[in-house]
């Protein structure tokens, strides 16, 4: 069991230090919730080369996701997932503060 407002799954982790080492100069993923999409909000996945003053800091495995101090209002008690199936390959956050979701899995109200 984890106090982190936000956790990162093994897979997930293994995937950003994967996406990350590709990407010469950057160092972290940053996830951030944004205005916008079928369902009032929507997740944004950047690959960043710098942390900001208020960000949260998750280390995990190798990995390093960011995320910002008001995105992280909507996104205390998520998980930070990786999923590799047959319909294809994503992030998902689990969040338990969205009241509905968009079949596309980046778009959630609150």
């Amino acid at each position: 069991m984890t106090d982190a407002p936000v956790t990162v799954s093994e897979s997930a982790a293994r995937r950003i230090a994967e996406i990350v080492s590709a990407d010469a100069g950057k160092k972290a993923l940053r996830v951030s919730v944004e205005g916008g999409g079928c369902s009032g909000f929507s997740y944004k996945f950047d690959v960043v080369d710098a942390q900001g003053e208020d960000d949260l800091v998750i280390s995990k495995d190798g990995a390093t996701v960011l995320i910002d101090s008001l995105s992280l209002v909507y996104m205390t008690g998520s998980e930070i997932d990786f999923v590799d199936n047959l319909l294809g390959q994503s992030f998902q956050i689990k969040n338990p503060n969205a009241v509905a979701s968009c079949g596309c899995g980046t778009s959630f109200s609150i």
